[in-house]
């Protein structure tokens, strides 16, 4: 009788220890809501600066239709759109990023007039790429807050081994660089490049 009893104590045990480790349900962490994006600056700024990457955005593809007409359009639009630019709302943060989209600025401008002003598509191509090179820092420099924006590479724009950068409102590559009437490739070589890095509210 005793060792029965012995034996169904087990038995009591072994499946209460079943029951807790094994049976028994886990609660499972349900992730909350992801933290909404708060945006530091006014709906003014945010709109400039949407204003002047649409402009920035019909240049490029003026340049991926290789037409110089509608890039020297475009190009115009776009320095106005810079040179309109309120940047008072970077003076209440840190002033070494006023000071730094300041002479963004003043670059972007300095590498767009050329634009306005040159006949030959590469040359203007070139300038584009600075007009890039100081925009993308721009962006950076301000804290983007707009649509997703994407900083894009061909590494053989002008030639083998020599590479150059855009920004796109699409993750789809476009070449600026090349086109759709490139005199050696045709439209072959539109899509060449690959996504490098993308800017957006956080």
């Amino acid at each position: 009788m005793k060792r029965f009893l012995a034996i169904l104590f087990l038995v009591i045990i072994l499946f209460g220890a079943w029951y807790l480790f094994f049976k028994k349900d886990k609660k499972v962490a349900i992730p909350g809501p992801e933290p909404i994006a708060v945006k530091k600056h006014s709906e003014g700024f945010n709109k400039n600066v949407a204003n002047m990457m649409n402009a920035y955005f019909n240049m490029k593809d003026a340049f991926v239709e290789a037409d110089t007409v509608a890039v020297k359009q475009q190009a115009g639009k776009f320095i106005s759109s810079v040179d309109s630019m309120n940047l008072d709302d970077l003076k209440k943060g840190d002033s070494l990023s006023y000071i730094s989209a300041q002479q963004n600025i003043s670059d972007i401008i300095a590498n767009t007039k050329p634009i306005t002003e040159e006949n030959d598509l590469t040359e203007m191509r070139h300038d584009f790429s600075m007009v890039s090179e100081n925009l993308y820092p721009f962006l950076k420099t301000i804290g983007y807050e707009g649509n997703k924006i994407f900083w894009q590479n061909c590494p053989m724009a002008f030639g083998e081994d020599k590479p150059a950068n855009w920004l796109s409102s699409t993750s789809e590559v476009d070449n600026p660089y090349l086109g759709k009437k490139d005199p050696q490739y045709n439209s072959a070589m539109l899509h060449c490049g690959e996504n490098m890095d993308s800017i957006y509210l956080k």
